[in-house]
């Protein structure tokens, strides 16, 4: 079939920069009706996808941004799927000299909020509107269906509420998109759900290394059980991939593939701003925290080989008499530690909120989170549910059913990581989570002794149990008290 191309100078929506989720988004929304315009700074892309993907839609290629805005209808619609940084604030700068007071331009990139927020608020000195818009799935989700999260002008949502929720993730007719509120909220959101992917990989990864350790089962054998927990609570994206990668076999050498794979594990930086915003925002994000950790050991080959001749470890493998217990109380612990990892996720929304006067809807994010995204899983209908009982809910863990899901699972945890413990496995996520929830249900925590020691050291002050106020202890002379 011949490639359909609009003999008209109209186009509902342009995009500029058609890397693989440019090409993809833009293929997508073609695929759903909407008229393109093409743009990007080689002109082979645009004739490369025109000549592929030309019969999947209306497609209108243009060779500059003056073109772009000279086809779009009004008001225009432009996403930018360029690399996040500085190539998205030079195309930015670039579109707002040839558009109008009431245009429309959409970041779908990975830029960090901050950016979105100082973004939104020049292009409104110039009455133009921005979005940042939040897209999960990867390249496969571009084009068959992501999650979106789009943070601007909620007046302006509604002139892309259309076509974005028309290109989302479908789940039982509800769209895997909503309005998550204005500036850099869509960008903070995706940023929270990619830390979130952070420590739900690194959690999956620990339950594996410490199956295969105790167990002394194959890659493969290993895969079956991961395909029986994605059966249950556990039903997930991630694990689900999990079982693929683990039944992988290398062409080359006929090993398991997670056995010629190099054990250092890359990072595009998304984790590591979720820990600094957490960090800014005073929210604990231990479990998301130990996931970017880890992926740093594993990058420091030349410290660890180092290691591994000098500092010395428990002797042989973790002794399990049961195994089917084991591979149980594994299951209970990874669930556990992953329900901590969410609600630490969540917390920060709460705390945004706060700081930035958002109002997002914490059971609508987990909404739009049940498809299309990489952390798509069966228990965000729970955690749904668990906002729609408490809006306001403090921490996922005080909802009534999560807070059984610990109970239930809190004595296989703690055998799990003292297993790990004794043995030598490193379990950072594991004890990370069970750290944290140990921490939230103590009656006393010894940060009194920290005050203490702070008010010493530095006159920082501490407060009392018994009375309100400020005081600082004489440590220099009498021991005498005073307010302060």
């Amino acid at each position: 079939m011949e490639p359909v191309v609009s003999p008209q100078p109209s186009a509902q929506i342009g995009v500029t920069g058609l890397a693989t989720m440019g090409h993809n988004l833009a293929r997508n929304l073609a695929r759903h009706g909407f008229s393109v315009a093409l743009h990007n700074r080689t002109q082979e892309r645009v004739d490369a996808l025109v000549a592929q993907h030309g019969d999947e839609g209306t497609f209108v290629p243009v060779s500059s941004l003056e073109e772009l805005a000279a086809v779009l209808e009004r008001p225009r619609r432009v996403l930018v799927m360029v690399k996040a940084g500085p190539a998205t604030d030079a195309v930015i700068d670039d579109l707002a000299g040839v558009l109008e007071p009431g245009d429309i331009v959409i970041d779908g990139g990975n830029a960090h909020f901050a950016d979105t927020r100082r973004r939104e608020a020049a292009l409104k000195e110039k009455g133009i509107r921005f979005f940042g818009v939040g897209v999960s799935g990867g390249e496969e989700g571009a084009l068959n269906g992501p999650s979106i999260m789009p943070g601007g002008d909620r007046e302006a949502y509604q002139a892309l509420a259309p076509m974005l929720e028309a290109i989302a993730a479908q789940v039982g007719g509800t769209p895997c998109c909503t309005y998550i509120g204005p500036d850099g909220a869509g960008h903070f959101v995706k940023m929270v759900h990619n830390g979130i992917e952070y420590a739900d990989m690194q959690l999956i990864a620990e339950a594996y290394d410490l199956l295969r350790s105790a167990l002394d089962e194959t890659p493969a054998q290993l895969a079956d059980v991961f395909e029986t927990w994605n059966s249950g609570d556990l039903e997930s994206f991630l694990i689900e991939i999990t079982v693929r990668v683990l039944r992988h076999v290398d062409g080359a050498t006929g090993r398991p593939f997670v056995d010629v794979v190099v054990d250092e594990a890359e990072q595009k930086g998304t984790g590591l701003w979720t820990v600094q915003t957490a960090l800014e925002l005073g929210v604990p994000v231990s479990g998301i925290a130990e996931a970017v950790f880890a992926r740093g050991v594993s990058s420091h080959s030349g410290q660890r080989e180092r290691a591994r001749g000098l500092l010395p470890g428990p002797a042989g493998r973790p002794h399990v008499d049961d195994r089917d217990a084991f591979v149980e109380d594994v299951r209970k612990a990874l669930y556990a530690s992953k329900l901590v990892a969410y609600a630490q996720g969540f917390d920060m929304m709460r705390s945004a909120n706060e700081r930035y006067g958002w109002d997002i809807d914490r059971g609508a994010v987990a909404t739009i989170w049940r498809g299309g995204c990489i952390i798509r899983a069966r228990f965000l209908d729970r955690i749904r549910e668990a906002y729609d009982r408490e809006r306001e809910l403090p921490s996922l863990l005080f909802d009534a059913y999560f807070t059984q899901a610990l109970v239930d699972g809190q004595e296989a945890w703690r055998r799990v990581v003292s297993l790990a413990t004794a043995s030598g496995v490193p379990v950072p996520g594991f004890s990370s989570a069970l750290a944290y929830y140990d921490a939230l249900r103590a009656d006393r925590l010894p940060a009194a002794l920290i005050q203490g020691q702070r008010d010493l050291f530095g006159a920082h002050t501490y407060r009392r149990v018994d009375r309100p106020g400020s005081f600082h202890a004489g440590w220099s002379g009498d021991g005498q008290e005073e307010e302060r």
